[in-house]
């Protein structure tokens, strides 16, 4: 800062000496800016890009022995799963995507302008018939958990759960003895129903939905008469509040990411595998390899952290291909829970069919769960989607 002229009359000097510090802080503060986008740069590049920080292989190897030892070793205490349709297919619902058998492939008797139409808010409240048609063949409490569900709820038992984030609607989740707290129902969830007019929103619960939708009568608000619509989040949407919450908080403090029977093709989920830290390791158990992005694409629309099984730069990501239930089965031998794993299952189907008579067999639970195969080669490729939920 310059010194004020001692010859100066003592408001000028004052005068100076203000100015100058004024310009000291001009200064301080340009400085401040510079570094909050330097800051921004290097956050951004290390995100999509993993430029500048420190990438800690944490696997022996890159496979599921390597995940399955890494979870038994004191690094591996909080397990997040993100989950989509293939965790419930062998139940008997339909994911979206796949050829012949998946949901969009089997909407003709609808007369929908196209198969996305059944899940687009705009069309639903135009024409809701429709969607509460299909909701009667799909509707939560006709199936049982899978082998994946109750493998979800091993690792709650085993205190390793901090999160599933799932995509599913069906509820088979909650089914399997997860509690709220451990749920994010990133595209909602049958469980609760509101009034679809802005002016209402009238809360209905799952049994009085059930009701309307088993009696083939569109559920209509007992205030205002408007269409009430379960809690699912359809196209044209916003994803639930806790999603965006607890994502804050959850992946800064994550050790492994479970990711089982989704095609991760639908954002803002598909971006949760890159929250993570570099370092925590990613199990992908699906029937094809998904995930992977072009790093510059990844880059230019911000959706950095892409798998990378394959390449030889590969540190952290393991892809076991196949069955979604043999998957787990597979994970549990390895981990010594494979026998609690099974008769977990059993238990639970004996006491569902004990409440509500018994339902039509999981097809691939209805005995005892099979001795897990080995892994399918890495070549099959059978498309798994996500399921009815918010597509």
């Amino acid at each position: 800062m310059a010194e004020p002229d001692p010859s100066d009359p003592l408001e000028t000097q004052a005068g100076k000496v203000q100015e100058a510090q004024d310009s000291d802080s001009d200064t301080e503060e340009g400085a401040a800016g510079g570094e909050a986008e330097m800051d921004f740069l290097r956050n951004f590049f290390s995100q999509t890009l993993g430029l500048g920080t420190q990438k800690e292989r944490l696997l022996d190897n890159l496979t599921l022995e390597g995940v399955a030892h890494y979870m038994l070793s004191e690094r591996c205490r909080r397990v997040i799963c993100l989950v989509g349709a293939g965790i419930s297919t062998s139940a008997g619902i339909p994911d979206f995507r796949s050829p012949s058998t998946g949901l969009y492939a089997n909407l003709q008797k609808y007369n929908l302008p196209y198969p996305e139409a059944i899940f687009e808010i705009g069309y639903f409240k135009k024409h809701p018939e429709p969607f509460f048609a299909l909701a009667k063949e799909l509707y939560p409490g006709q199936f049982k958990p899978t082998v994946c569900h109750y493998f979800i709820r091993l690792l709650k038992e085993k205190g390793l759960l901090l999160r599933c984030y799932t995509q599913n609607i069906d509820t088979l989740e909650r089914v399997a003895g997860l509690e709220p707290e451990d749920l994010v129902e990133a595209h909602g969830t049958f469980h609760t129903s509101h009034c679809v007019s802005p002016l209402c929103r009238q809360e209905y619960p799952l049994s009085w939905m059930k009701e309307k939708i088993f009696s083939e009568v569109t559920p209509k608000c007992e205030k205002c008469q408007s269409v009430v619509k379960p809690d699912i989040v359809f196209f044209g949407e916003n994803l639930p509040a806790r999603f965006f919450s607890c994502i804050q908080s959850d992946f800064l403090k994550v050790d492994l990411l479970i990711i089982m029977g989704t095609s991760l093709q639908v954002q803002p989920f598909a971006s949760l595998i890159s929250k993570a830290p570099l370092s925590t390791p990613r199990l992908l158990i699906n029937k094809e390899k998904t995930g992977q992005t072009d790093p510059f694409l990844g880059m230019m629309m911000g959706l950095g952290g892409g798998m990378d099984f394959d390449s030889k730069k590969a540190y952290r990501d393991v892809a076991w291909l196949g069955d979604c239930d043999q998957g787990c089965l597979a994970l549990a031998d390895l981990l010594g829970w494979k026998k609690e794993l099974e008769d977990l299952v059993r238990k639970e189907h004996a006491s569902i069919d004990a409440q509500s008579g018994p339902r039509s067999p999981n097809p691939t639970t209805a005995a005892a769960p099979k001795k897990s195969s080995p892994p399918p080669k890495e070549e099959a490729r059978t498309t798994e989607g996500e399921k009815p939920q918010k597509p």
